[in-house]
């Protein structure tokens, strides 16, 4: 769908306007795009504030958790007062305030991988913002099926790490990676996280969905970059695909 952008719009997003490469095509698009994001914790929050305030046209939210006091530690989209509601009605309400021409709808139930193959027709990109493997694996599952770009990232402790896949022939998936790393179940309760660490990966996220969406830049199909916040230092690995993986062959 083609949308046209209107002064009003044109002011708003003006400095991304601004970009050599990315002008009013590139926020065109940006504005026509839906996008469903899994997951409304650390990850879930900082990402979607920036896809709603760099004027995304359309994002879900799915999440079945309610807000607790530990999670106003680094889900920034909730305050005191949220805690006891659930993530995703206080993340929409300050997602709303931010930007209010963004459509913002909500599902606060955990999908099984049929409900959530069966969904993806409809969305452009899938951001996974979740904290569990075998989530990120039937998400992974369900966008091979459907053909559909995934931006996945993690953080635990004082690390990070985001790449994106889209579905080819040739190309990885993300059950590659976590073979390939053997990947542990953890969570922030066992391992805990810092703060701005989420934030930092969240942000990345965001960027990454903003540019497959719009053809813009160079994106991380298929590049791991790994953040260590205890140096400061970030590295980028080529992810190769696995011949053997159940997922993508």
């Amino acid at each position: 769908m083609k949308i046209k952008i209107n002064h009003q719009q044109a002011m708003r997003y003006s400095r991304q306007i601004l970009l050599s490469g990315f002008d009013l095509d590139g926020q065109e698009q940006l504005l026509a795009s839906r996008v469903l994001q899994i997951g409304v914790g650390g990850l879930g929050c900082a990402c979607a504030q920036y896809l709603v305030a760099a004027g995304v046209g359309s994002l879900t939210l799915v999440d079945d958790d309610t807000v607790e006091l530990t999670n106003l530690q680094r889900q920034v989209l909730h305050g005191e007062d949220d805690i006891g509601s659930s993530k995703c009605a206080s993340a929409m309400a300050s997602l709303r305030l931010l930007n209010s021409a963004c459509d913002i709808d909500t599902i606060e139930q955990r999908l099984d991988a049929q409900t959530l193959e069966k969904m993806l027709a409809q969305y452009d990109l899938i951001v996974d913002c979740t904290d569990n493997l075998a989530t990120r694996n039937m998400i992974n599952h369900a966008c091979i099926l459907s053909h559909k770009p995934l931006v996945s990232g993690a953080a635990i402790r004082m690390e990070g790490q985001i790449i994106s896949f889209q579905p080819s022939a040739t190309a990885p998936c993300y059950q590659c990676l976590s073979a390939l790393f053997a990947e542990q179940n953890l969570s922030c309760v066992e391992a805990g996280v810092m703060s701005p660490v989420v934030g930092v990966i969240g942000a990345m996220q965001a960027l990454e969905a903003i540019k497959l969406l719009t053809q813009y830049g160079e994106s991380l199909t298929s590049r791991l970059l790994l953040f260590d916040a205890m140096t400061s230092r970030w590295q980028e690995f080529k992810v190769p695909k696995n011949p053997n993986c159940d997922a993508c062959n």
